[in-house]
């Protein structure tokens, strides 16, 4: 999926042709004329019927005080007439039409995005091949895949395919015999053991009740909150299994009891802290292939369906390639940027920030002026005004031909606001997060970090991280489903859902841009596996071609041991004065200390480099690449990958 424009390279009328009466931010509560427009949403084409704006949906109130009350929901709907108002007496524009997929299509799908797609079709090989990957699953993983497996196999069998059909028990025989079995080879109980430090502490707040259904509440600003780490060292699906075994339990011993909110926090890890970007592209690719299955498998046992949809080719120019083209290396649309720059010039502490809506001529006409200048770099910035240029920064990702959250996994986004619990919303935010596409998932970012700056001054502007999640959720989960028809309990199920969805999203960003440790071990161990056939590979030819095999295993033996002693490791620098250091190892020296200790040795040019500027990099053995946090512990890592190389240098723009 990518950022896509127009064939003339317009951003803010790629959505729609025609600039034509753009009516944003019009008075409040005004109902507009009824209009029909097109729009896109994921595979499938919905016409829309804008209707005159309703009143605001009744709904049931919980006996929580932390229910979400109507009060706090008319940003909400007032952004939700300010989006209905501007879609009005659009000109129809030609759709991508995309037929319903077949039985079995989205699960065949779904295995090629896990990197299983050779376990069937035409394509299919030895099974052999997914061994190792298969091989480092959890029990649910492994369920999960199990599952779409089935459905395509059955599926094959009906269209009477000729090539090769997968049979399920021979795939998963290897499974079957390590079944006690946790990732890392030890006994499945220590993972429930390490579980078990996070239990009873789980986030059982008041919900908010609307028809059968129950929703979290939005958290008031106020409320005290005790904060708790989240586990990132066993699988959130896994987790989810052992907290239904002992639900039942704890649901006796708390019944009648306030259960405290509680606020979630990034656990210490003395192997280091893996964030979004710290890991080379061939270990990355497979960290998103196990988010998937994680993501199926986490909502498989919640009984929660997970909406994927298939991608929609759109035949238009790529949006960023545009940008790059004029300024390399971007990662961010220009556009995007400038409009935040524009935002914040303006001061972030004006009152109203993002909730008053700019004036609808003047919108009309800044659209028309870009659409007309933007790249030739005679736009008037200095004369758009602050909410103007909010209300701009809303419409950029209201019409986008593909939503910010990606058409495949908006739906999964959505859904969210169905898992029971709110450490399990966030933890299949941060899987969704992991399998955006890496220029959606990079604007996100750069949004979210945006919308913090606007919180950190709530108490100029009144933009509360409740204020900012009512006003931007309809622009990031709704706009591709505004007119869909639906009853008042559903809209106002939706509107709170996916409120407190924004508002997680906002809130813990820096934990949902974290890749969880399990994943990392996992690729960990796959990588191991991979190395190991690798070896025997090399054995097998070494020994047809009459080689020593004694001396290829002595030479293998020593290539990681030479001049380095027990307890040091050797640091190489090739861009600093000092290219190479061997570093006795302690129990509390960190990774900052073993920059400083290079860094302070340099002088003339290279004197000037800062922290921030160079990394410590862990290099090969078990991972192909991982830049290391200042807090790693060195000794941890190092009985974690004893073959790593250790390298500084500076991270890839």
């Amino acid at each position: 999926m990518s950022w896509l424009s127009s064939s003339q390279g317009v951003v803010l009328t790629a959505y729609h042709p025609s600039s034509k009466d753009r009516a944003v931010g019009e008075s409040h509560g005004q109902g507009g004329e009824e209009a029909t427009s097109s729009r896109r949403y994921g595979q499938y084409t919905m016409n829309q019927e804008t209707t005159k704006a309703k009143e605001k949906p009744p709904f049931d109130r919980s006996n929580s005080q932390d229910s979400v009350d109507e009060v706090s929901m008319d940003d909400y709907w007032n952004e939700i007439d300010n989006i209905k108002k501007s879609s009005e007496n659009r000109q129809e524009q030609e759709v991508v039409v995309v037929k319903e997929p077949d039985e079995g299509e989205l699960e065949e799908e779904w295995l090629k995005e896990a990197g299983l797609s050779n376990l069937f079709g035409e394509s299919a090989g030895d099974p052999q091949e997914s061994m190792v990957f298969l091989s480092t699953l959890t029990r649910t993983q492994a369920a999960a895949v199990q599952k779409r497996v089935e459905t395509v196999s059955q599926t094959l069998r009906k269209k009477n395919k000729q090539y090769h059909i997968p049979d399920v028990r021979d795939i998963f025989a290897q499974q079957a015999e390590s079944k006690e079995k946790a990732p890392d080879g030890t006994e499945s109980q220590s993972a429930r053991t390490n579980e078990n430090k996070y239990q009873g502490k789980d986030d059982q707040a008041s919900s908010l009740v609307v028809g059968e259904k129950k929703l979290m509440p939005l958290v008031p600003e106020e409320a005290p909150a005790s904060e708790t780490d989240i586990n990132l060292e066993v699988s959130f699906a896994e987790q989810a299994v052992n907290q239904k075994e002992s639900s039942k339990d704890r649901t006796q011993k708390s019944k009648g009891n306030d259960v405290p909110l509680l606020s979630f926090r990034l656990p210490k890890d003395k192997t280091g802290t893996t964030k979004i970007g710290d890991l080379a592209p061939q270990d990355m690719k497979k960290v998103c292939h196990l988010a998937l299955i994680e993501l199926t498998a986490l909502y498989d046992v919640l009984g929660v369906e997970l909406k994927q949809q298939k991608a929609v080719k759109i035949k238009t120019k790529v949006l960023l390639e545009q940008d790059q083209r004029k300024v390399p290396g971007t990662r961010i649309p220009l556009i995007f940027q400038k409009l935040i720059s524009r935002i914040e010039e303006g001061g972030l502490e004006t009152e109203g920030l993002l909730r008053i809506p700019g004036a609808a001529i003047r919108i009309k006409n800044l659209c028309q002026e870009l659409e007309a200048t933007f790249y030739e770099g005679t736009f008037n910035w200095e004369s758009v005004k602050q909410h103007d240029a909010a209300s701009l920064l809303k419409l950029f990702i209201r019409e986008l031909p593909q939503p910010l959250l990606s058409g495949e996994y908006l739906k999964a986004f959505q859904a969210v606001q169905n898992l029971p619990t709110k450490k399990q919303q966030l933890q299949a935010l941060n899987l969704l997060v992991l399998l955006l596409p890496d220029v959606n998932r990079d604007t996100l970012k750069a949004l979210l970090e945006f919308l913090q700056r606007v919180i950190d001054n709530k108490e100029e502007n009144k933009m509360n991280v409740k204020n900012v999640a009512m006003v931007m959720a309809p622009n990031l989960f709704m706009c591709h489903a505004l007119g869909l028809k639906s009853s008042e309990q559903q809209e106002f199920a939706m509107a709170a859902g996916t409120a407190n969805t924004m508002h997680l999203m906002i809130k813990y960003q820096k934990l949902l841009w974290t890749i969880p440790k399990f994943l990392v071990n996992q690729v960990r161990k796959q990588n191991t596996e991979n190395l190991k056939k690798d070896r025997k590979t090399m054995k097998k030819l070494l020994k047809k071609m009459a080689y020593d095999r004694d001396k290829y295993d002595k030479q293998d033996r020593s290539t990681n041991d030479a001049d380095v002693p027990q307890g040091v490791i050797r640091v190489q620098a090739p861009h600093l004065s000092k290219v190479s250091m061997a570093i006795q190892l302690t129990e509390e020296l960190k990774a900052s200390d073993v920059l400083a200790r290079f860094l302070s040795q340099e002088s003339g040019i290279a004197q000037t480099l800062k922290k921030g500027e160079v990394f410590l990099y862990e290099v090969g053995g078990n991972i192909g690449e991982r830049c290391l946090d200042d807090d790693t512990y060195m000794k941890d890592l190092y009985q974690l990958n004893p073959n790593a190389e250790w390298v500084i240098k500076s991270k890839p723009s």
